[in-house]
């Protein structure tokens, strides 16, 4: 009889791995905790699924920072191209939007998914929903919850408890992503799974988060939800980047913040803050602005001015103030000066379960090439619960794509040489 593989954990990830197996003529079954897989696929998808980037692969690669060289060999051995050649052998065909990012034609994920589960279904591969994984019994074999009730504590043995089903298989992939999103399946619940068999796990940390700051009760109660467009922002030495944000009740997040946030989050643990300067006009130049504002007004009022002179007004303008006691707001250096470079001081990241992805996970220390663990042969991992993380844009889907393709190789080689 053909080998069998318990893949746990329906994302992408996951499901890649499955497909690689059951295509090399493996029993296959994918183990979900919610009532159906894909759910944070589903989600990540509302606003238009980023599938992949196009932009050149050395700078794709250049995204995965501190992790690259992990990285790198799992997305060169199943690239952007060949994701979009993936998707259009599944009948989903997509596109290159203006900023690089990659698209299927119709910007939803649920016909990739129902396509994609349709054709693994029809390879054989078998579904288990609302099946919670919680480690293995004292034979080494896998322990499934099987009902949304809390575990007993202590755990029950193999055998002692309704809810508590024992799985056998010749090999597993793990795939139960990081913290993020807990509601959604990815909570982190694996971590003293691994733990108790002597994996070392990195904590998990949010990423692409928001941050927060602690604004005045009159700028909270009147700004919160405004967003702040055509701003850039650096952080730690770093570079200005371009973008947009919103205020939020707690702070600030969105697409500007979230590319700045492993490092503004590193900076936070080591220095217990971090000051994001923000430029209100980035197609002005500190002179044209210093220019502007040292123009007379009249009897006009400073708001007047800097909205008629600068077109500042609204969020922007009360940034200003936020920033700068009155007599501050009234010296054109100073003023000109902190347009083009708004202090904000953020004293932390957002929670993990608000957090859009997560750092921290299994090291790729602890894992071959094939992302097998060392120290438990015939177990692998991919996806999100390794510790590398990455922009959105793309860049999440692309590693979690090809870390489960590359565990799902991994995992046929193995069983071929048990």
């Amino acid at each position: 009889m053909n080998p069998n593989v318990v893949i746990i954990g329906g994302g992408p990830a996951g499901l890649m791995a499955a497909e690689v197996l059951a295509q090399r003529g493996v029993r296959v079954d994918v183990y979900d905790a919610m009532p159906s897989v894909g759910r944070k696929f589903l989600m990540a998808g509302k606003g238009g699924m980023n599938i992949t980037h196009a932009e050149p692969l050395d700078d794709l690669l250049s995204r995965y920072g501190s992790r690259r060289a992990q990285v790198e060999p799992l997305v060169r051995a199943f690239p952007p191209q060949e994701l979009r050649a993936w998707m259009q052998g599944l009948g989903i065909a997509s596109f290159v939007g203006s900023s690089g990012r990659v698209f299927p034609t119709d910007m939803k994920a649920a016909p990739l998914l129902r396509a994609w589960l349709h054709s693994l279904r029809e390879q054989g591969v078998r579904f288990h929903a609302r099946h919670r994984w919680c480690g293995w019994d004292a034979d080494g074999a896998l322990r499934f919850e099987t009902q949304h009730s809390p575990l007993p504590n202590p755990l029950p043995q193999a055998g002692e408890g309704a809810n508590v089903k024992i799985v056998h298989s010749d090999g597993v992939v793990l795939a139960l992503g990081g913290g993020s999103w807990p509601q959604l399946g990815s909570d982190g619940a694996w971590l003293p799974w691994l733990a108790q068999r002597g994996i070392e796990i990195a904590p998990l940390r949010p990423s692409n988060c928001g941050f927060d700051i602690e604004w005045s009760p009159h700028f909270r109660s009147r700004y919160v939800g405004e967003p702040l467009k055509s701003v850039a922002a650096c952080a730690a030495g770093g570079a200005m980047q371009r973008g947009e944000c919103v205020v939020t009740e707690h702070g600030i997040e969105g697409g500007l913040i979230y590319a700045l946030s492993a490092a503004l989050r590193d900076e936070i643990e080591r220095s217990g803050h971090v000051v994001l300067l923000l430029d209100l006009l980035p197609d002005w130049s500190l002179e044209r602005v210093q220019t502007e504002v040292a123009h007379p007004r009249g009897s006009r009022s400073l708001s007047s001015h800097l909205q008629s002179r600068l077109g500042l007004k609204g969020v922007k303008a009360n940034l200003l103030r936020e920033a700068l006691s009155a007599e501050e707001m009234n010296d054109p250096v100073r003023l000109a000066a902190t347009i083009k470079a708004l202090p904000l001081r953020l004293i932390a990241p957002r929670p993990l379960a608000e957090a859009i992805s997560s750092a921290g996970g299994v090291p790729f220390e602890a894992l071959d090439e094939r992302l097998m663990l060392k120290a438990l042969p015939g177990v692998f991992c991919a996806g999100e619960m390794l510790d590398w993380e990455a922009p959105t844009g793309g860049y999440l889907l692309t590693a979690c794509f090809a870390s489960g393709r590359t565990a799902g190789q991994g995992m046929a080689e193995w069983l071929t040489k048990k």
